[in-house]
């Protein structure tokens, strides 16, 4: 079984929902001892955005950029890892009520019609059947179900309806929500522990 490791925060070991991703990754495999894992740091090396130059690249046209040449590559392995995986697990922090760009740039690389997803008489068709994800979402304020602000939330929501679109319908989610609210010490180890008791409930049955 393959599991495939996305980070995507920019604050390093400052990161909330690194440290959420990994302790999710800890106790899947504690679950799955023989589970390979594939990490990718996008905010390390994320693709690029697409551009005019990707569209016609993707159209056949003949490429003579090294750099674009190089980031399509880069694309297309980030496409191979989710066909591979079984398992996903996001680590996507709430920036400015959305997700990282770095994340919505892979987003773009693996969305790709015919591969993952299909149009067909019916409509839309996830390709990715059969498949779990685990998203590490962490925000600065309160943003869930009932909130005063939960209208904001265009990061959780967005992930399921992508996935869901994929045809990832096994969504966890793993929050750790307000953790720069007040004493944004004392908010944040509130928010780790009710993160952590989510964390060592998770299961893969």
């Amino acid at each position: 079984m393959k599991l495939l490791h996305l980070d995507t925060s920019i604050l390093g070991e400052h990161s909330v929902s690194r440290q959420l991703s990994a302790d999710i990754v800890a106790r899947l495999r504690s679950l799955q001892p023989d589970l390979e894992v594939i990490y990718r740091d996008l905010a390390a090396a994320a693709p690029r955005h697409l551009s005019a130059e990707h569209l016609a690249a993707f159209g056949g046209a003949e490429v003579d950029d090294p750099a674009l040449r190089a980031d399509l590559a880069l694309g297309q392995a980030c496409l191979d890892e989710l066909l591979q995986a079984d398992l996903l697990v996001i680590g996507a922090p709430m920036y400015n009520f959305s997700l990282p760009s770095q994340l919505k740039a892979w987003i773009d690389r693996v969305a790709v019609a015919g591969t993952t997803f299909a149009y067909t008489d019916a409509g839309p068709e996830g390709l990715l059947k059969g498949r779990r994800a685990y998203i590490a979402s962490v925000r600065g304020g309160q943003y869930a179900e009932g909130t005063a602000e939960a209208a904001l939330d265009h990061q959780e929501r967005y992930l399921r309806d992508l996935l869901g679109f994929l045809g990832i319908v096994d969504v966890s989610v793993v929050r750790a929500e307000g953790v720069a609210m007040g004493d944004a010490e004392k908010a944040q180890a509130q928010a780790l522990a009710a993160a952590a008791e989510r964390i060592a409930a998770l299961r893969m049955d």
